[in-house]
C-alpha cells in the first residue's frame, strides 16, 4: 500500500478533505509512518477504491485509478462484532457516481463475512448531508448527535435479513488477494 501514500497526501492537502475527515495535515514522511501503522494494527482495515474502468483499461497506473479510501476500525473491545466504517472520495469528479456506496457495501460484506462483523457505525460531520443520506440508503439509522464534534452517528444491525440484502448488493463482488509486493517505502526503515 505504500505506492498509493504520495497520491493520499496530496489528497489530504485539501482543506475540505481534512475538515470531513476530522484530519490534520501530515508531511509525506508522517503519512508513510501512519500507512505502516495501519498495515501493521489488526483493529484497522482500509481498502483502497479504484476506478474498475479505468483499471481493466491497463493504460493507468494503479495509483492513476485512485478514487478513495473506506477504513474499518475494530475499537470496541466489548464487542468485537461492532465496527466503525469511513468512506472517502477523494476525487471530487468520482462524487455522486456510486462509488461510495459501493465501496462501502464492499467493506461491510469483508467485514461480515471475513471479520465477524454484525453491527456497523459511521460518524459523520452534519454538514456532510450527502454522505449521511448514503448511508441511511443503505439502512443505517441514526442513533445520536455529538454537538461538540458536529457528528451524527449512524448504525447498522445486521439481522439475517439485512445480511441477504447486503449478499443481494455485493453478488458480483470477487474477491481477489491483493500483491503488495511492489513497495516503494519499507516499514521497517
Amino acid at each position: 500500500m505504500s505506492a498509493h501514500v504520495p497520491r493520499y497526501h496530496e489528497w489530504m492537502k485539501s482543506e475540505e478533505l481534512q475538515h470531513l475527515t476530522a484530519s490534520e495535515p501530515l508531511s509525506l514522511e508522517q503519512e508513510y509512518e501512519m500507512q505502516c501503522s495501519w498495515q501493521e494494527d489488526a483493529d484497522k482495515c482500509t481498502f483502497i477504491i479504484l476506478d474498475a474502468e479505468k483499471w481493466s483499461s491497463q493504460k493507468a497506473t494503479e495509483e492513476d485509478c485512485m478514487v478513495g479510501d473506506v477504513n474499518l476500525f475494530l475499537t470496541n473491545s466489548e464487542d468485537p462484532t461492532v465496527g466503525e466504517i469511513e468512506i472517502m472520495i477523494a476525487e471530487p469528479s468520482y462524487r455522486g457516481r456510486g462509488f461510495g456506496k459501493e465501496a462501502t457495501l464492499i467493506m461491510m460484506f469483508y467485514g461480515i463475512m471475513h471479520l465477524g462483523l454484525a453491527t456497523f457505525e459511521a460518524k459523520i460531520k452534519l454538514e456532510n448531508e450527502t454522505s449521511i443520506g448514503m448511508f441511511k440508503k443503505i439502512h443505517f439509522k441514526e442513533v445520536g448527535i455529538n454537538s461538540t464534534f458536529q457528528e451524527v452517528t449512524l448504525k447498522l444491525i445486521v439481522d439475517e435479513q439485512e445480511k441477504q440484502w447486503l449478499l443481494e448488493q455485493t453478488n458480483g463482488v470477487i474477491e481477489t488477494k491483493y500483491n503488495a509486493m511492489k513497495l516503494h517505502h519499507s516499514c521497517d526503515s
